[in-house]
């Protein structure tokens, strides 16, 4: 009888009903359990076992009903979407890898003793260039290797203003207004007008160094620079120093780190040579330390900067540097 007008059902609302006639606290079949208690034993497991198999099927055949009467009403509703379900999960963001290794870079750092501190990324030309002993006649200087903007109306008299080539002028700002000792790492984005390729991009980013203070020497830059390297990249990646020339210090440096994909073998990541240059480092220029006020006899300090897109490109393997800003999902998806 019970199954015959839960077949008959056509409604939810009829469907309630009948759980609750059947089913329900007060139904007979609940009556019935209950009165099982009053039977003798071996009635009682007779009559129990029954009654169970009874209520297991009742339940499972309303469940049945149940849903079938649910989807039939949101097929008849013209609804594709089922509130009663669950809803769906978004995939939770996370931070871009260069962010990352920006942050990582810098707690590096800081663990050496190292103050994190930012500066404009639209900067004066006094301290991108002047400040820092790169003369007017420098590549970096022209028109058509910088992004050059229009000055507000009361700029220092002979300044210009552009988007920072570098992070280097916060050296020549904290110089001049701290006293050594000074140890700082200066992280953010910097602009050159150039051709973009695997491992060239207008705009990136790079994280500045910074230390000064009595009787510091080349060893102390390559001491600093090693540890980063081991702490970054673990120890059995390869390091190699080389000499270079940068204006504002001397004598200047450059380190390279061994190449991920090839392995030193040489791809198109390297250019063949096996090698990824990572930053420039030296010296600080007696010159730079005067500019700001800071006795080149007394005191002499050491500078680096890292480009950051190429360190993530060192650490997983990456062989194009304009994967990191095309946006593509995909991509960003696997860090």
């Amino acid at each position: 009888m019970a199954l015959t007008e839960l077949a008959g059902l056509d409604q939810t609302k009829g469907l309630e009903e009948w759980r609750i006639a059947y089913l329900g606290k007060k139904s007979r079949l609940t009556e019935l359990l209950r009165s099982l208690a009053t039977l003798p034993l071996e009635e009682r497991k007779e009559l129990g076992a029954a009654t169970n198999i009874l209520k297991n099927e009742l339940e499972s055949e309303y469940k049945q009903k149940e849903d079938l009467l649910r989807n039939a009403g949101i097929a008849a509703a013209g609804v594709g979407i089922d509130v009663s379900l669950p809803g769906r999960s978004f995939p939770k963001g996370h931070l871009h890898p260069v962010s990352r290794v920006l942050t990582e870079i810098s707690d590096i750092f800081a663990g050496m003793g190292f103050q994190v501190v930012e500066g404009p990324e639209v900067e004066w030309d006094h301290y991108t260039f002047d400040s820092l002993n790169i003369p007017p006649e420098h590549p970096s200087r022209d028109n058509m290797a910088s992004f050059w903007l229009d000055a507000p109306p009361k700029e220092p008299e002979g300044w210009r203003m552009l988007l920072r080539t570098h992070t280097s002028p916060m050296q020549a700002r904290v110089m001049e207004k701290v006293p050594p000792p000074i140890r700082i790492v200066v992280p953010g984005r910097v602009f050159r007008y150039e051709a973009t390729d695997a491992t060239h991009l207008a705009m990136f980013t790079q994280i500045e160094g910074l230390a000064v203070d009595k009787g510091i020497t080349m060893a102390d830059l390559k001491g600093t620079l090693f540890e980063f390297a081991r702490r970054f990249f673990g120890p059995d990646r390869a390091v190699r120093f080389r000499t270079d020339f940068f204006p504002f210090v001397e004598p200047g440096a450059e380190m390279a780190i061994e190449c991920a994909v090839c392995r030193g073998k040489g791809c198109r990541l390297c250019s063949g040579s096996g090698w990824i240059e990572i930053l420039g480092a030296g010296m600080v220029h007696p010159r730079v330390l005067k500019m700001a006020g800071i006795d080149p006899d007394v005191y002499s300090g050491f500078a680096f900067g890292i480009g950051i897109e190429r360190i993530p490109m060192l650490h997983y393997g990456i062989d194009d540097i304009r994967l990191f800003y095309n946006g593509d999902l995909r991509f960003l998806g696997q860090f």
